[in-house]
């Protein structure tokens, strides 16, 4: 097994599941920690992680991943569930051009600065963008967004295959 295998990739789900659309990251989450199965978790050295609604505390959390792979709600200017992947500095431009359209008192982008100023940003990461139709109260996604909370959690997997190689 090659030395790269080793790296511990962070699936980190962000977003309020009170919000409907708006906790997509955290239902993909949810759907990781039942469909993955532990053996699947080890060979791809997994680790996921609730990220809720965002906080300083993430940074640690963040630091100590070699590699990094976010799932969240994303104004792409698309239909409702499209689903968008950014990679390295292409998330980087993402994550701060839409900065100020964040809802969190701290937005990912503030977490992963202090984690890059304390020489800890993962070299590897990756955002998949769910496109939201509904924020408003409500525990599940709409019907447009459910069906890709599974797609969006296979391409996780699908990166984290590819950075393996």
């Amino acid at each position: 097994m090659p030395l790269q295998s080793y790296r511990r990739t962070l699936v980190l789900g962000i977003g309020n599941p009170l919000l409907s659309d708006d906790g997509a990251g955290v239902h993909a989450i949810r759907w990781l920690a039942r469909n993955v199965d532990e053996s699947q978790k080890t060979a791809l050295n997994l680790e996921f992680a609730d990220g809720g609604t965002i906080g300083f505390a993430l940074s640690g959390l963040v630091g100590d991943a070699d590699q990094l792979i976010v799932i969240d709600a994303a104004e792409l200017h698309g239909d409702p569930g499209a689903i968008q992947v950014f990679r390295d500095e292409e998330m980087d431009r993402f994550l701060g051009q839409r900065q100020s359209l964040a809802v969190h008192e701290v937005s990912l982008l503030d977490v992963l600065s202090v984690v890059l100023l304390e020489g800890r940003l993962p070299a590897r990461r990756a955002i998949i963008g769910i496109q939201p139709s509904c924020l408003d109260w409500g525990e599940a996604p709409t019907g447009q967004v459910a069906p890709s909370i599974p797609k969006a959690c296979n391409m996780a997997l699908q990166i984290t295959r590819e950075w393996m190689q």
